[in-house]
């Protein structure tokens, strides 16, 4: 950053451009807006804000300096502030549930821009912290949503994510051919981020270290999980509902051919995300005859 000649750094913005320095020099991607975030987290003020303050006392500089420290040790910022933003949510997260990524919500604005009847029976899959269940029972909010994970300690934050939305919490295995047979044809919008990483990839820190593998991997070729959904949306899906799943950017076209191969689907399309990577395929429940 270039200065106008004589001006004077106040003492939080010294802090903050000494820890985008550490953050740099560790690796971490985005140094200056995790040095500014964490600022924030601790001056208990808004990013905007930041700037505004000048002082940065001895308690704010050996709070900022622990946590720029761990944030150098690529813990991941969200586990230090305790929250994600995700389209208009921001949630709680931490050890045990995996973070949801901006990528996702181009999951979400796809799944809030279906035409859906009344009242429409929405199913999040694998939901983790329930990102997509909480967003989309906002979109609707006189639909029945259900939110399904088989990690006991993912579900403690869809549980607190969720409290006082009516969004339905259930402990269950995606995989499981037979579950909630009630569903069957009635479900009007299935979507779903499950684990979907092909199992040995490269990962960063942030990722290898602190999300839990349970929801990174899908087997070798990270399509373990992904295929029984398909099934499960064949199963559930009234006539003409709708579903959509993401997927590693190396299997878009795996995961085409799981819906296109099923025969229970039509208008199977891969999809990409506002980086222009492809992120999710999603896929319209033929009427049964």
């Amino acid at each position: 950053m270039i200065r106008p000649a004589g001006e004077r750094m106040t003492p939080m913005r010294q802090a903050i451009e000494a820890a985008a320095a550490r953050l740099a020099a560790a690796g971490v991607a985005s140094p200056r807006t995790d040095a500014e975030l964490l600022a924030a987290h601790v001056a208990d003020v808004d990013r905007g804000r930041l700037m505004l303050l000048d002082d940065a006392d001895e308690q704010f500089l050996h709070a900022y300096d622990e946590l720029v420290a761990a944030r150098a040790r690529r813990i991941p910022l969200q586990h230090l502030v305790g929250t994600a933003a995700f389209g208009p949510l921001t949630l709680t997260v931490g050890p045990g549930v995996f973070v949801p990524r901006p990528e996702t919500e181009a999951l979400l604005e796809w799944g809030a821009a279906q035409k859906l009847p009344p009242s429409p029976v929405i199913v999040d899959l694998c939901t983790g912290s329930g990102a997509l269940a909480l967003a989309l029972s906002k979109r609707w909010p006189d639909a029945r949503v259900i939110a399904v994970d088989d990690s006991p300690q993912a579900l403690d934050y869809t549980r607190r994510n969720t409290a006082g939305s009516g969004v339905e919490v259930l402990a269950a295995d995606v995989t499981d051919p037979e579950l909630l047979p009630e569903l069957d044809g009635r479900v009007d919008l299935l979507v779903s981020n499950p684990p979907y990483i092909p199992e040995n990839a490269v990962l960063e820190p942030e990722v290898a270290e602190h999300d839990p593998a349970h929801a990174l991997f899908g087997g070798p070729d990270g399509m373990a999980v992904i295929r029984p959904i398909v099934r499960l949306a064949a199963r559930w899906l009234r006539d003409g509902g709708c579903c959509g799943v993401e997927h590693d950017d190396t299997t878009s076209e795996l995961t085409v051919e799981a819906f296109a191969g099923d025969g229970h689907f039509t208008d199977v399309t891969a999809r990409r995300d506002l980086a222009g990577r492809p992120r999710f395929v999603t896929a319209t429940r033929i009427g049964r005859s």
